[in-house]
């Protein structure tokens, strides 16, 4: 994992290991006048047996003779290959075939010269699936060498002239290594690129972006971005997003909320996510009614809300326990032909869940039925959770067994939900008796769930059953509170019958 100091390197400029002498002029695409000149490196001619079996292995590639071809596999050399490529290269397919073949045939012939040929020849015609499958497997065969990154650059830097090649098959190596998720690799070639006054396509640096911001390293998509802005790539709105999705990640909803207002002068038009995602980020940090008004500036600018628009609402809006709104964004949500879904019932049966208000939580499971949306174990648990916080232990079960029937299997939330019912129900060797089934189970409770166990045998005065709670917490090295455990260890002194 790349760390965020590595990203110094973006606005640093570091000498390169290549030595060759270089071309007075620079290819087409370079874009700096002080970048490092691109060595001119050419393939020796073949002469003699080498010249035969090239000429030999071509005609038949062209005229697709693949069973002449097998029969010349054993006088195939890396150098033969490498000629016949770039006899080949004005017909990208054939030469794929062509290296597909060799691969096939004897995998251990397909240097890294020959790779960096055939990336060439497939990211100059722009055929870059099969460029990536390429660098993918490469990548992966030399994973051990760490120094393999820079080889494979280094291989496609010597070969660059000699295939009349473009920028793309940077881009494409770029690309390759975000889409693989090895930031630190992705950082080095970016700035090698640099080097020799390479860009990235801005596609390529959004891929990069979404792959940080999916593994949540928004503090190194912020700085990617940054660098991006001063190497001159222009962004698109997709680029903008991502920037805004990572400073809402990392809770800074001033600077995404600055860049969302800079969009448009930067000729950007603001689309539906571009919203989406600062309205996540204000749901995220309980500032619902900033989020309602960024919906509102939507309408006005001819952006229509979706259905994460309204998700993300209703779930903000139940978490503030603000449902009356959140259940009135429903009611809207679906007068606009925006079909709700599992996740926009989930949240508000949660919420009522959460304020006891099972009654609700059940209606509107009862109406996610009728619209033909299949219930998940997270729909279960907020009806669950409602009854359990009013003691209807009972309905609670049977509504748990009914996961059984709909092949739903239940999760920590479950049981805790069915412990917390117990002991608000007074009855805490029962609340126990579920606490042991969710171990069984594979769950683990949590601090809450022991504390409530610990309450109940407490009130009960119990303090038997509340010795029994801590043993299990102990094993999970989890501390009772202070006046939790004051009032036990004073029901036990009080208790000389109790024998432990």
């Amino acid at each position: 994992m790349a760390r965020l100091s590595h990203l110094r390197k973006f606005s640093q400029t570091k000498s390169s290991p290549v030595r060759n002498a270089v071309e007075s002029s620079l290819p087409a695409d370079r874009n700096r006048k002080n970048a490092i000149l691109l060595p001119h490196r050419t393939l020796p001619t073949a002469k003699g047996q080498d010249l035969d079996a090239v000429n030999v292995i071509y005609s038949h590639l062209i005229h697709s003779d693949w069973d002449k071809l097998d029969e010349s596999v054993s006088c195939l050399t890396p150098f033969r290959i490498k000629h016949v490529l770039l006899k080949s290269q004005k017909d990208h397919h054939l030469a794929f075939e062509f290296f597909k073949w060799v691969e096939l045939k004897n995998s251990q012939l397909i240097t890294l010269d020959v790779n960096c040929i055939a990336l060439h020849i497939l990211t100059k015609y722009r055929k870059f699936i099969s460029a990536q499958s390429i660098i993918k497997k490469t990548l992966s065969d030399a994973s051990i060498d760490l120094d393999f990154p820079r080889k494979l650059f280094d291989g496609l830097v010597y070969s660059y002239r000699m295939c009349d090649s473009s920028s793309l098959v940077f881009d494409a190596l770029f690309k390759t290594h975000a889409h693989m998720k090895k930031f630190r690799n992705a950082s080095d070639c970016f700035c090698w690129m640099k080097e020799y006054g390479f860009r990235p396509t801005v596609v390529s640096c959004n891929a990069y972006l979404s792959s940080l911001n999916s593994l949540n390293r928004g503090d190194i998509a912020i700085a990617f971005y940054r660098e991006m802005r001063r190497c001159r790539i222009s962004p698109n709105v997709y680029t903008i997003n991502m920037a805004i999705k990572a400073y809402c990640d990392l809770g800074k909803l001033d600077s995404a909320a600055r860049l969302f207002d800079e969009t448009e002068a930067m000729g950007l038009s603001r689309n539906a996510a571009s919203y989406n995602t600062l309205i996540s980020g204000y749901c995220s940090k309980g500032l619902a009614v900033e989020a309602l008004k960024l919906k509102s500036a939507m309408a006005k600018n001819g952006v229509d809300p979706d259905g994460f628009t309204y998700n993300a609402l209703i779930a903000g809006l139940s978490k503030d326990g603000k449902l009356s709104e959140a259940s009135k964004l429903l009611g809207e949500m679906k007068s606009r032909g925006v079909p709700p879904t599992v996740v926009t019932y989930n949240a508000l049966m949660r919420g009522y869940g959460e304020t006891g208000n099972s009654m609700r939580a059940s209606e509107l499971f009862e109406e996610m039925s009728k619209d033909g949306i299949k219930a998940d174990v997270l729909s279960y648990n907020g009806v669950i959770s409602g009854l359990c916080k009013e003691g209807k232990t009972l309905k609670a079960a049977r509504m748990a067994k009914r996961l059984d029937k709909e092949k739903l299997a239940p999760n920590a939330s479950t049981f805790a939900a069915l412990v917390c019912g117990h002991c608000v129900r007074g009855d805490p060797d029962r609340a126990l008796r579920v606490c042991r089934s969710m171990i069984r189970n594979g769950f683990h409770p949590d601090g809450a769930t022991f504390e409530a166990m610990l309450s109940a045998f407490v009130r009960c005065r119990d303090f038997v059953g509340a010795v029994e709670v801590m043993k299990e917490m102990a094993k999970r090295s989890i501390l009772p509170k202070p006046d939790i455990l004051s009032h036990i260890v004073q029901g036990l002194s009080l208790n000389e019958s109790i024998k432990l």
